[in-house]
């Protein structure tokens, strides 16, 4: 039992109630868990404390063992690491008087050392001298050198310092003496040189860096030097990289020449920017010049111009890191080096080729559409408004109107053409002109983009759909395709605003010319704009222009008199006009959005009200007929509300609320007029729609017309 308690005791983390829980239940299985003996429990719990306490001071005395043992062992660990410390102090002792003595022998050495150099050096330097003396006899000697040190390749490294030192000996000595020996010295000096340079270029080949290395130390003090490092480069760069794309090979050629050159010479950095400089004057320039040199198609010309400039403005980017101390504009000096006669004509060009395609993208699309483009009339309008007027008075069609079928002549295929041709040049543009000049070509190139889209085609198409307009007050349902020009023009500005917000403005609006080019934008999308709202104020005219005839001759008197009783519908003319104007309004809709779909809903609603009103007052209404007119302003209400137009809704609900002023008994009428729709009109216009009753003069005999003033007054 006291094993059971100690594992139970020694439980991470130890809970005493959980102790007690086992303890309860172990005892209550004993009796079976349905019966409960409090006594037992008490027995138990009185037994287990006894225990416990037991086990307590089995391991109170343990503990007190331990103790004993950890002091015991403590004072002998104390005692040793006293011996160590006094064993340590000694040898630090030892230490310090060992290096005293090294410090005395180190002294002496270096001591004895100087005076040996100083025996040493001057012996050195004699033997030196006497050496390159007997070398100098050879030289003044007549005839050829016998000694096989210079004429032995394998000792070429040993008589290069050897000749070098015999060179800068032989300036010093006078011509009229040593005239020929120099011209040996000379000559010798060549002909190592050119041994080195040779034996450079041969360990370059079989890629012996260490060979290279030294040749390269030995050739820093010959005046051929830079022979070895044009050896070097040229033979790196014989080899492409990047086969037929020159661009891909170069940085990774670079970057292993990099490292090599900084192993191999002593001046790397200029070596590096003499390597550079060798692929940007010869590799690349002779590469752009023979991708530039036709130029017969501009476009063409153009793209490989963007594409090379480009590609070599990012490598140079890439490269800098190999020209840490050298000149940072040197790579930008050297691209413009290469571009800098196409860069001298390259606008001229741009402008020239974006006029072209631009003037023939627009003759493509005129021809496409076997289009004979017509001269702007001057008097046109004049000439229009004349013609409707004679056509109103003397009920005559003389206006001769051409609508092409449908046909809009606006394309925004087109439209995105030119808009991608222009977004090319600007981006061309911003990359090849001079920062001083990039915001007036930049504007220059708008002016032909403004000039072709907006002014010969956009213009142009909205003329051709304001002459095709239909005359107002025509008999025949008007033909309108104005609302396909609007939609067009729309999305064809939209495409220009965003074009203009991409790549023209952030070129100029820090600039002076910013206002320049915003006022150009704004002057043609204006006179636009005013186009676009005269041809929709003659669509709608049109419109409302042939409800209002229609109305007067389909709508029969007796569809608001009838002799006997009728089912109460609309009449059919009220249902053919909305048949006709609910796709219309359904078009332009579609056709525009945002604020001038809201003026558009708003103004067609009010004249289309204003007609219906109008065409009411012409009649006379008994009570069958009251009821038919209500049914016609009910569709006319039902077409209204796709309008969306809160005012217009609130017209026809007055015009519905006039029209059961002809249906309500005469003494109800004060009533009627007292309501919340029409206490606010004016009383006038309530008395005259009550004269179309045909009850009226019944009703003016009675006092219900009287009330009626009376509350108006």
């Amino acid at each position: 039992m006291m094993q059971q308690y100690m594992e139970e005791l020694e439980q991470e983390p130890f809970d005493a109630a959980e102790f007690i829980e086992r303890l309860t239940w172990r005892t209550n299985k004993e009796i079976g868990l349905d019966n409960f003996d409090p006594v037992l429990l008490h027995d138990t719990f009185t037994q287990t404390i006894q225990d416990l306490k037991i086990l307590q001071e089995r391991q109170q005395r343990k503990c007190e063992r331990l103790e004993d043992v950890l002091k015991n062992e403590q004072s002998l660990f104390a005692k040793n690491i006293d011996g160590l410390q006094d064993r340590h102090q000694v040898s630090v002792d030892w230490f310090h008087q060992l290096d005293e003595k090294i410090n005395s022998v180190a002294g002496k050495i270096i001591h004895l050392g100087e005076q040996l150099e100083n025996v040493n050096t001057p012996r050195s330097r004699t033997v030196e001298a006497l050496g390159l003396l007997n070398h100098m006899t050879e030289f003044l000697t007549p005839g050829p050198i016998v000694n096989d040190l210079f004429n032995d390749q394998t000792k070429l490294l040993e008589s290069a310092d050897i000749i070098q030192k015999l060179y800068m000996i032989a300036q010093d000595l006078p011509v009229d003496k040593f005239g020929d020996a120099k011209k040996k010295i000379e000559a010798k000096y060549d002909e190592i040189e050119r041994g080195l340079i040779e034996e450079f270029a041969t360990a370059q080949k079989h890629g012996n860096i260490e060979k290279m290395k030294i040749i390269a130390t030995i050739l820093s003090q010959f005046k051929g030097y830079s022979q070895c490092i044009d050896a070097y480069i040229e033979q790196s760069q014989m080899t492409p990289y990047g086969g037929k794309d020159i661009f891909v090979g170069i940085v990774p050629m670079c970057r292993l020449h990099h490292g090599v050159i900084k192993q191999v010479f002593a001046s790397p950095d200029q070596v590096m920017a003499k390597f550079i400089l060798n692929i940007y004057q010869l590799k690349l320039y002779q590469y752009a010049q023979t991708k530039l040199e036709d130029r017969r198609d501009e476009d063409k010309y153009l793209k490989t111009l963007f594409e090379l400039y480009s590609r070599t403005t990012k490598l140079s980017t890439e490269l800098a890191e190999f020209l840490v101390a050298s000149d940072e504009d040197l790579l930008a000096k050297l691209s413009a080096n290469i571009f800098a006669k196409h860069l001298a004509v390259y606008f001229e060009t741009e402008r020239k080729n974006l006029d072209t395609k631009c003037s023939n993208e627009l003759k493509k699309y005129y021809d496409g559409k076997k289009h004979q483009k017509k001269q702007a009339e001057r008097f046109h309008d004049l000439r229009r408004d004349v013609q409707a007027l004679i056509g109103t008075r003397a009920n005559i069609n003389i206006a001769q109107i051409e609508d092409y079928g449908g046909e809009t002549f606006l394309s925004e295929e087109l439209a995105i053409n030119l808009l991608q041709e222009s977004k090319a040049a600007f981006r061309r543009c911003r990359l090849l002109s001079k920062e001083s000049e990039l915001p007036a070509n930049i504007i220059r190139l708008a002016d032909i983009l403004l000039r072709y889209l907006m002014h010969e085609h956009v213009d142009y198409a909205i003329d051709l759909g304001l002459q095709s307009i239909p005359l107002g007050e025509n008999k025949n349902f008007p033909q309108i395709y104005f609302f396909d020009v609007v939609q067009k023009c729309n999305t064809i500005v939209v495409l220009l605003e965003k074009l203009y917000s991409a790549s023209v403005f952030p070129c100029v609006e820090s600039t002076t010319k910013y206002a320049d080019c915003l006022s150009k934008k704004r002057i043609m999308l204006d006179q636009i704009e005013s186009k676009l709202d005269t041809g929709l104020d003659r669509s709608i005219n049109a419109l409302i222009g042939w409800i209002k005839v229609y109305l007067q001759n389909e709508q029969r008197k007796s569809d608001f008199r009838p002799e006997t009783d009728v089912d109460t519908v609309a009449s059919p003319a009220c249902l053919h006009v909305v048949q006709n104007v609910m796709p219309i309004i359904l078009q332009m809709k579609k056709c525009m959005d945002g604020e001038n779909l809201v003026a558009i809903m708003k103004d067609f609603g009010v004249r289309f009200h204003r007609v219906i009103l109008e065409h009411f007052q012409h009649f006379e209404f008994n009570t069958a007929g009251a009821m038919c007119a209500i049914c016609d302003v009910n569709e006319y209400r039902k077409c209204v509300r796709v309008l969306n137009s809160p005012l217009v809704i609130q017209l026809f609900d007055i015009l519905h609320a006039l029209c059961n002023l002809l249906l309500v008994k005469h003494e109800n009428l004060p009533e009627v007029c007292g309501g919340d729709t029409l206490n606010y009109l004016d009383k006038s216009v309530v008395l005259n729609f009550i004269q179309l009753r045909s009850d009226y003069k019944t009703i003016k005999i009675s006092n219900s017309l009287k009330g009626i003033s009376d509350q108006r007054v």
